[in-house]
């Protein structure tokens, strides 16, 4: 099986820097990272990604914005996504499915099994 590759989108540097070590050393992922929606969405365009991870709440694009731009291009509209996210209300998971998005990791998270709950979200198991 080839080695995954996952982009994460996420405006806070030293919790990026945690997330990408968890995935890459735990997972043996490939982890790109983007510090804000802009930067993520034409890295989405122009990487092959298996996955995304996108934090909500950022300054230039929140992560809906940035979702909503990744589901209307052709290019990225089949990439899932992954929020992670403090702000995740449990009644919003339907809604959150309707919007097309593959599953919620609440922040804070197990850093252990971070890699974990990703592969269970998108059935890499």
């Amino acid at each position: 099986m080839s080695r995954k590759r996952i982009l994460l989108i996420d405006d806070e540097k030293s919790l990026s820097t945690v997330i990408q070590a968890c995935l890459e050393n735990l997972a043996d992922w490939t982890v790109l990272k983007a510090e804000s929606g802009r930067e993520g969405l034409l890295k989405a365009q122009t990487e092959k990604l298996n996955a995304i991870l996108l934090d909500v709440m950022m300054p230039d694009l929140d992560g809906f914005t940035v979702l909503q731009e990744l589901k209307k291009n052709p290019v990225t509209q089949s990439i899932p996504v992954m929020l992670i996210t403090a702000k995740v209300e449990p009644t919003k998971h339907e809604q959150y499915a309707q919007l097309g998005i593959a599953g919620v990791i609440n922040k804070p998270f197990d850093p252990l099994r971070l890699a974990e709950q990703v592969a269970g979200i998108l059935g890499w198991n």
